[in-house]
């Protein structure tokens, strides 16, 4: 019987291509440590959302890539395996976008009608700040144009996660710049979508014909909704005219273009 050499290391890995992935594994739990704390942080007020949001971003892809090179463990089973208590790092990662597009307020990096309001060196709004400046006419342009985008993916027959994804999280991030969309009925379904989409293991998985059906439906009344409060918030007789119809996607060139033409105008 062979002794046990105490002096001896102990290596986890028996080939290169193992101690890569323990690496990969190694860099994995630290990532949601670090989201883990950030979203702590974020909540006690003790980093501005001007600073949580590029962290939260930039974690949130990395976390992405490294899903890719060890194989994307399941979430709940890797932190269940490695027992860690990370509960807000959980929710971060099933949501997949920082917690100022995901609950809105007047803190957030784009607030007021969906622009970023410039400060002076002493925190204070500048002089030349106009929260119904020229830009909310480039944000709505925008936003008419993602949702236009990721509706006509839905109908082109675009089901994986690695298709749709990216479309929902640029629309999301362009809808919760506007204040409004809290009172909006639209935002908590196009959340609860991103959380779906999120949550599809493998960039190649698909949603059912019967989820990309309700998804659509789901859209089109979020975009609805959307140039109605438009409608009603820049009309003063809206409440007596109906409110104009949503342009389709062949006009969508058509509206981004008028839009930046007001822009210059002005």
């Amino acid at each position: 019987m062979a002794l046990l050499n105490l002096d001896e290391e102990v290596r986890l890995t028996s080939s290169n291509s193992d101690r890569e992935r323990v690496a990969e594994l190694a860099n994995l739990y630290s990532l949601i440590l670090a989201l883990d704390y950030l979203e702590r942080a974020h909540v006690r007020d003790a980093v501005s959302p001007q600073q949580y949001h590029p962290a939260c971003t930039r974690l949130l892809n990395q976390y992405k890539t490294i899903l890719h090179l060890v194989g994307s463990p399941a979430l709940d089973e890797f932190m269940k395996q490695y027992r860690m208590d990370c509960t807000a790092a959980r929710h971060r990662l099933q949501v997949g976008v920082p917690a100022t597009v995901e609950h809105h307020h007047g803190d957030s990096p784009h607030s007021g009608n969906g622009e970023s309001h410039p400060k002076t060196s002493n925190g204070q709004p500048s002089s030349n700040a106009n929260p119904n400046g020229n830009e909310t006419a480039q944000w709505v342009a925008e936003t008419t144009q993602n949702f236009i985008t990721f509706m006509d993916a839905l109908k082109l027959k675009l089901r994986a996660k690695d298709q749709l994804h990216p479309l929902l999280t640029e629309l999301m991030q362009s809808y919760a710049r506007f204040s409004r969309s809290n009172d909006w009925a639209g935002r908590p379904k196009i959340l609860n979508w991103l959380i779906e989409l999120n949550q599809l293991r493998g960039a190649s998985d698909e949603i059912s014909d019967e989820q990309a059906r309700q998804m659509l439906f789901d859209i089109e009344h979020a975009y609805a909704e959307f140039f109605r409060s438009l409608s009603s918030s820049t009309s003063p007789s809206s409440s007596s005219s109906p409110a104009p119809a949503p342009p389709s996607s062949t006009t969508t060139t058509a509206a981004a273009a008028t839009a930046t033409t007001d822009h210059h105008r002005s």
